[in-house]
């Protein structure tokens, strides 16, 4: 199978969720916060981050099979994937480096911030492991998909435990939040990342187009299925002692993952409509590339003239001018890697 052009184009629509997120929270003014439209932004906002954690753990295991089919053994696959879990650990801090030096922030907490980065690269580390565990797909599907529960249904023991008291603070930061210190954690985010893997599993396994819309027809009912039963179980007594529906629950980490789910297949539907050119394609391949440039952009001191001073409307137009901006900084990089390509060459 080729490149997949629909989890391109998915990835895409989560960079626009993702800056639309960004800009709004950034450049709103206080009194727009509590309008109805706001929230329901603020809302479709909070998908980007899930999605790209789950395309990432997608790709991790495509990767993977790739390799394997080139000829790689499986310890050269896990040392390969975990390095470049390490790799993008490392660019949560060189990231916040970044931000430091642009915008200023105090060293060394500022770098100590965990942030989406940080912890796609942990995830990352772990589905490699739990994939180099397996020595089959079924059993490395079923590790994954067992630390994927695992993640979601212990979030809200690992968020009130005394357990964790003991450990520097910079990594009690990754398992639960602190103000000013986590903007993710890893329960129960990374469990996004380990179901991504399990599809990509899925994914790998097929070998003609027929094949692969087998595929996505069962995800297509599957994916409401486990949105259904999340929002379902929402209307149970609660197991836990202490738990919150919109951060620490399970049952809002399973209606968020029916949700991923069910977007590959309309991902692959649409693409197979409007087939050709599409610059959420090209935003989803550039997508760490937009992520790097845009945050400072909209925080810090290029924007600081708007920052909360926007209606609404304004904001939602800020927005829609911003893309196309970062849309043609995405084509000039695109032209100048292409020239550098040529001259090399």
């Amino acid at each position: 199978m080729s490149r997949r052009a629909y989890l391109d184009w998915l990835r895409g629509v989560a960079v626009l969720v993702m800056v639309e997120a960004h800009t709004l929270d950034s450049w709103t003014r206080m009194a727009d916060r509590t309008r109805e439209s706001y929230g329901w932004a603020i809302v479709i906002g909070g998908f980007g981050a899930p999605v790209f954690l789950f395309l990432a753990g997608v790709a991790l295991a495509l990767g993977a099979g790739s390799r394997r089919r080139k000829g790689m053994s499986d310890r050269e696959i896990g040392a390969l994937a975990r390095r470049r879990g390490w790799q993008i650990f490392g660019l949560a801090f060189l990231f916040r480096l970044q931000s430091a030096l642009v915008s200023g922030g105090a060293l060394p907490q500022s770098l100590l911030k965990v942030d989406i980065l940080n912890v796609m690269g942990v995830s990352m580390l772990g589905a490699a492991a739990l994939w180099a565990l397996g020595r089959a797909t079924r059993w490395r599907a079923l590790l994954l998909v067992s630390a994927t529960v695992a993640a979601a249904m212990l979030t809200p023991i690992v968020r009130e435990t005394a357990l964790l008291a003991p450990l520097p603070d910079p990594i009690e930061w990754y398992f639960r939040p602190f103000p000013g210190r986590t903007t993710f954690t890893l329960f129960p985010w990374g469990g996004f990342l380990l179901a991504g893997s399990a599809i990509g599993l899925w994914l790998d396994a097929v070998r003609t187009p027929s094949d692969e819309r087998r595929v996505i027809a069962a995800l297509a009912v599957i994916g409401p299925l486990v949105a259904l039963a999340g929002y379902a179980s929402s209307f149970l007594p609660p197991i836990y002692a202490v738990t919150s529906f919109w951060t620490s629950s399970p049952t809002f980490f399973f209606l968020r993952l029916g949700i991923l789910v069910s977007t590959l297949p309309l991902a692959y539907a649409w693409n197979a409509r409007f087939r050709g050119w599409s610059p959420l394609q090209e935003f989803g391949i550039a997508s760490l590339f937009v992520y790097w440039i845009h945050v400072e952009m909209v925080y810090g001191i290029p924007s600081v003239a708007i920052h909360r001073r926007l209606t609404f409307e304004q904001a939602l137009l800020a927005f829609a001018a911003f893309s196309l901006l970062l849309f043609g900084l995405v084509k000039l990089k695109d032209r100048v890697v292409s020239s550098m390509h040529r001259t090399s060459g």
